[in-house]
């Protein structure tokens, strides 16, 4: 497995839908694998492949599920049938279900949108382990490849663990980080062959623009 750098953002690598694909993007670097469990998306997983993935990693790879706008006990049914570590909540979900999910010991990411609800600057009204940053454009609620002033979320950043999502590639990541300062990224479409499947060249050439970056602050650890 590729060597993992003290402080430098951690890298979660979502939309998978493969245990080889997810092994892959391991070995390359990556700390956490997305799971979406989102019946619109081309990257919807069902409980088997989920299962298959995280099954396949090594448990300091934390397999993380994505839902939008779902109940306690789907999430938890999917948490337990695919042995997730960790919950990424893309939607309107109410802060009375991320504090139902953290009393599960399991890492909960909310996410957070410039352009609609929620928006950046709710984020006190959430307890989550972290927070997913996006611009909030496009015809899903992520995955749009919609890059954004990944400035504005810098002064969350200052308070609040987060993660920097949003028309991330190999060749803009760097800009990103500099700009936002952020705990960790998040790719999908951006180093994807097509939607779903990843290209190893882009996912290697990421994850090497993240470990060239030197952060000027201590990063925190979400994964």
């Amino acid at each position: 497995m590729a060597k993992k750098l003290k402080n430098r953002p951690q890298i979660k690598v979502c939309g998978l839908t493969s245990a080889e694909e997810a092994l892959g993007c391991a070995v390359l670097g990556a700390n956490a694998i997305g799971c979406v469990f989102y019946p619109k998306s081309p990257r919807n997983v069902s409980e088997m492949q989920a299962k298959e993935i995280s099954t396949a990693l090594n448990p300091e790879i934390k397999t993380v599920g994505v839902f939008v706008n779902e109940t306690f006990l789907n999430i938890m049914q999917k948490v337990e049938r695919c042995h997730l570590q960790a919950v990424q909540l893309h939607g309107q979900e109410s802060p009375d279900l991320l504090n139902r999910l953290r009393s599960e010991n399991l890492v909960v990411i909310k996410a957070l949108f410039l352009e609609h609800e929620p928006f950046l600057k709710e984020v006190a009204n959430y307890n989550a382990s972290a927070f997913l940053l996006e611009c909030g454009k496009g015809a899903l609620p992520g995955g749009n490849a919609q890059t954004w002033d990944w400035e504005k979320a810098k002064a969350l950043g200052k308070k609040y663990p987060f993660i920097l999502a949003g028309g991330l590639a190999p060749d803009n990541v760097a800009l990103a980080l500099h700009e936002s300062l952020p705990d960790a990224v998040d790719v999908s479409s951006g180093v994807e062959a097509i939607p779903g499947r990843k290209d190893f060249r882009k996912v290697d050439s990421f994850i090497k623009a993240v470990f060239d970056y030197n952060p000027k602050r201590k990063m925190r650890r979400i994964f």
